[in-house]
């Protein structure tokens, strides 16, 4: 499995400290934060769209508050996200909606919990079955 990993400013500490925990488990990581970029829009579009390119991948984008990187990569043609702040949510969006990325903030949870909640999406399995009506669904949607 690959991990494509972006935060903006407000996010660049914590994305460290996950970046560090993906390493710890012998995970592919490809960060694609442009340190010159101050912006969550750019950067989680960018998450989203190395995601896509990639069956494989999972990708997670850290900001302040995780809302406005949630919105912007929503709007990418099938992918399926969510702004996540505690560890179930993590967990069952990837087993019942598939989502590939994850948007975190910063200032909403701490490093234990942002290390617990990757996890948590990490270890997800899709279900598929009757969840894959509503996956279609948001498909074709975006």
């Amino acid at each position: 499995m690959r991990v494509i990993i972006g935060s903006d400013n407000e996010g660049r500490e914590m994305m460290k400290i996950i970046r560090k925990y993906l390493e710890s488990l012998n995970l592919s990581v490809l960060d694609v934060t442009s340190y010159e970029e101050t912006d969550c829009v750019t950067g989680s579009v960018r998450v989203a769209k190395e995601v896509l390119s990639d069956n494989d991948s999972l990708g997670i984008f850290i900001d302040g508050y995780g809302v406005g990187s949630f919105m912007a990569a929503t709007k990418v043609k099938g992918m399926v996200v969510a702004e996540v702040s505690d560890e179930r949510t993590a967990y069952m969006t990837r087993e019942h909606n598939n989502a590939r990325m994850i948007t975190l903030g910063a200032k909403i949870v701490g490093e234990e919990l942002a290390t617990n909640i990757v996890r948590d999406f990490l270890n997800g399995k899709y279900a598929a079955g009757r969840h894959q009506i509503r996956v279609d669904m948001l498909n074709k949607m975006a």
